[in-house]
C-alpha cells in the first residue's frame, strides 16, 4: 500500500475510533463546560457577541446572558469559590449596558418587553441564590413587581417582546424568574400572579400538538403560528421551574411531537411536528431532513431539567461526535468555534438544572442504549474500509505461499456418474 493510501487509512481508523469513544462514553460535565466557558469569555472579550448581534436580534443579548446563567448553574454546585458569582455579574451587567437593551423598546411593559425583562430577572435571581447582594435583591424585587404588573394588566398571559409580537417561550422564562423571586426572597409574593399565568396558558394551547404555540396575537393570545421546536425547548427547559405538573404534562407531549432519528441514527428534535413540514428560519437556522441543530442543542438541556437522564445523555454523546468538538487544555469548543452562540446554548445545556424545585422523578424513557448501534456500526465500517483491499492481499498471498490452490470443479449437475 502507497505510503499516501496508509497515511489516509490510517486518519479515517483514528477518527472512526475517536468517534466510537465519544459515542460511548459520559459526555465531560462540568470540566467541559467550564472549558466551554474559557473559550467564551475570550470570545466576548473580543467582541462576537456584537458579531452576533448581526446574525439575529438577540445574538448579543443571548450570548452574554447565557454565559453568565451557565456560570451560575456551576455555581450553585458550590465548586467556584466566588468565581461563578464574578462571571455571572459580569455578564449581568453587559445585559444592563446600552448595547444589551438596544434591540428593545424602552416604552413597552415592562420595560424593554419581556423578552428582555424575563431573562435579565432569571439571570438577576441565579445570581442571588450564589452570593447575596442587597443592591441586586432589590432589582430583583422591584423588576419581579414590574413583570407582575405587566402580567396583571394584561388580556392574555403572553407579554410582547417586541411591539406587537409575542412568542409564549419569552413569557415562560419571565414566569420562571418571578417562582425564583419568590425563593430567593422566601416570600410567595408573585405566587399567585405566575398560579393565574399557568391557568391562563393552559386554555391557549396549540390544539394540534396540546403544547403552548409558538407565536401568539398580542391581544387575544390566539395561537398564529402553531407549536415549533425552538419555541417548545425553551418552554420545556423553565417550565419546570414555573409549575412541575404542567412540565409533567408538556414534556412527554413535546418528545412525541419533536423527537426523531433521521436515518435511524442518533437522536434529534424537529423543527416541526411530526407530519408537518415548514421553511428555516434565523431561529431554528437550517434544516438538514426537519431537524434543527440549535432545537436539539437547547433539548438537551430540557431534558436534564425534565430527569430525562436517558435523552439527555444520547443528546450529550450525539453531540461530542456530530459537533466536532476541538479541546485545548484550557478551553473547549464545538465547529471549531466559528459559531460562539451555539457553544454557548450547549454550554447552558450541558449544564442545566431545576432552580427552584427539586429535581423531578425521571419521565419513562423513549430512547435505549441501542440508539448507539448503527452509527458504531457505521464507525467500524469507515474505520476497516480503506484496509480491506491490502489485508486481502495479503491473505491470497499468503495461501499461495503455503501452495494453496482453488481446487477442481465439482461435477456439473447432470453429468455422467453424478447422482
Amino acid at each position: 500500500m502507497p505510503l499516501f493510501r496508509k497515511t489516509i487509512s490510517a486518519i479515517l481508523t483514528v477518527l472512526a475510533l475517536v468517534g466510537g469513544v465519544r459515542l460511548t462514553i459520559p459526555a465531560d460535565g462540568d470540566q467541559g463546560v467550564r472549558r466551554q466557558l474559557a473559550f467564551l469569555r475570550d470570545e466576548l472579550e473580543r467582541g462576537a457577541d456584537t458579531e452576533a448581534q448581526a446574525l439575529f436580534p438577540e445574538g448579543y443579548y443571548f450570548l452574554n446572558v447565557l454565559y453568565g446563567l451557565t456560570w451560575v448553574e456551576l455555581g450553585r454546585r458550590g465548586a467556584d469559590d466566588g468565581r461563578a458569582a464574578d462571571e455571572a455579574a459580569w455578564a449581568l451587567a453587559r445585559l444592563e449596558s446600552p448595547a444589551g437593551r438596544a434591540p428593545f423598546d424602552a416604552a413597552a411593559v415592562p420595560p424593554y418587553g419581556v423578552f428582555w425583562a424575563g431573562w435579565t430577572n432569571w439571570l438577576r435571581g441565579g445570581l442571588l441564590t450564589i452570593r447575596d447582594d442587597p443592591a441586586q435583591r432589590a432589582r430583583l424585587i422591584a423588576g419581579s413587581r414590574a413583570l407582575a404588573s405587566a402580567f396583571d394588566a394584561s388580556s392574555t398571559p403572553f407579554l410582547q417582546a417586541y411591539p406587537g409580537q409575542a412568542w409564549p417561550c419569552d413569557s415562560t422564562v419571565a414566569a420562571a424568574s418571578l417562582r425564583l423571586a419568590d425563593r430567593v426572597t422566601g416570600k410567595p409574593e408573585f405566587a399567585p400572579v405566575v398560579d393565574r399565568w399557568v391557568g391562563r396558558a393552559r386554555g391557549l394551547l396549540d390544539p394540534a400538538t396540546g403544547l403552548l404555540p409558538h407565536q401568539v396575537d398580542p391581544s387575544t393570545g390566539a395561537a398564529l403560528t402553531g407549536a415549533r421546536g425552538t419555541s417548545q425547548a425553551i418552554i420545556q427547559r423553565f417550565l419546570v421551574d414555573v409549575d412541575p405538573e404542567l412540565a409533567r404534562e408538556q414534556y412527554p407531549l413535546f418528545r412525541e411531537r419533536f423527537l426523531a432519528r433521521p436515518l435511524g441514527l442518533g437522536p434529534a428534535i424537529r423543527e416541526y411536528p411530526h407530519g408537518t413540514d415548514g421553511v428555516a428560519d434565523v431561529d431554528s437556522g437550517p434544516l438538514i431532513l426537519g431537524i434543527s441543530l440549535s432545537t436539539t442543542v437547547v433539548a438537551l438541556g430540557a431534558a436534564r431539567v425534565n430527569g430525562d437522564a436517558a435523552l439527555a445523555g444520547a443528546l450529550a454523546n450525539f453531540g461530542e461526535l456530530a459537533g466536532l468538538p476541538l479541546s485545548t487544555f484550557t478551553t473547549k469548543r464545538y465547529a471549531f468555534g466559528l459559531v460562539p452562540v451555539g457553544d454557548a446554548f450547549l454550554a447552558w445545556s450541558k449544564a442545566a438544572g431545576p432552580w427552584t424545585v427539586p429535581a423531578p422523578a425521571a419521565p419513562p424513557a423513549v430512547i435505549s442504549a441501542w440508539w448507539r448501534l448503527p452509527l458504531l456500526t457505521l464507525l467500524l465500517l469507515i474505520g476497516l474500509a480503506p484496509w480491506l483491499p491490502a489485508l486481502r492481499r495479503r491473505f491470497t498471498g499468503r495461501r499461495a505461499a503455503a501452495g494453496i490452490r482453488p481446487g477442481p470443479p465439482g461435477p456439473e449437475a447432470g453429468a455422467p456418474g453424478t447422482p
